[in-house]
């Protein structure tokens, strides 16, 4: 079992956790793990504000080359080219190629979990296509939500103490607005725990959701 996780940008702590969760969660199968990193990829969505053409081009290259190598499930991590992820995941799988977002059941779980869902991200380019994401979620279950919006600015790059006082400090200014909170980016999960205790409200982030969606393709392959 091949598992091709693709990144635009990584952390240590990132790494390590979706390794460390794959290796878990898939004990007992042949695993493999093979990592595709293009930061530009994300600087350029930063830069513009938005997924340009070459960052589409250059995320699919990513895709294609995985395949080409064997990948049986490709795990798309980022979520500032979620957008892309989304038109991406039909046409794999029509192909036989297990496609997962590493947000998607988060985002499921978080809209079955209360009407008012806040989101906090670090970067804008990674807010609006979780609330997009959130939102379709929503709107496939027919349930009706408010969106609240939480910018962590200046948390992106800081230590891993500095960044959760950051993340605690922008969801308490929402935290009697919403139901739950929703980690835009995969690399806050390992501040769920401290910012859910901090401030009382239930938090939801990728990893854990992504990967176990992972070990479902895995397990429908076999």
């Amino acid at each position: 079992m091949k598992v091709a996780v693709i990144y635009t940008s990584t952390t240590p702590e990132l790494i390590e956790m979706i390794n460390d969760q794959l290796k878990t969660q898939l004990s007992g199968k042949e695993l493999i793990i093979q990592s595709y990193q293009d930061p530009s990829i994300l600087q350029e969505v930063i830069d513009n504000g938005y997924p340009t053409h070459g960052c589409a081009r250059r995320l699919m290259n990513m895709y294609e080359q995985a395949v080409k190598d064997g990948a049986d499930i490709l795990l798309n991590v980022c979520s500032s080219v979620g957008d892309i992820a989304k038109l991406a995941k039909p046409l794999y799988e029509m192909t036989g190629v297990k496609f997962v977002r590493m947000d998607e059941e988060m985002a499921m779980q978080a809209v079955c979990a209360g009407k008012r869902i806040g989101i906090i991200a670090t970067l804008p380019t990674a807010l609006e296509p979780t609330k997009r994401l959130v939102q379709d979620c929503a709107d496939s279950l027919g349930r009706k939500i408010d969106i609240v919006d939480a910018l962590a600015e200046g948390a992106f790059g800081l230590d891993q103490e500095q960044f959760k006082k950051m993340l605690i400090a922008t969801g308490a200014k929402v935290k009697d607005k919403v139901d739950a909170l929703v980690f835009a980016q995969g690399s806050m999960s390992y501040a769920e725990e401290d910012v859910s205790k901090a401030l009382g409200v239930p938090v939801f982030s990728s990893i854990k959701y992504g990967i176990a969606d992972v070990k479902k393709a895995a397990d429908s392959l076999e």
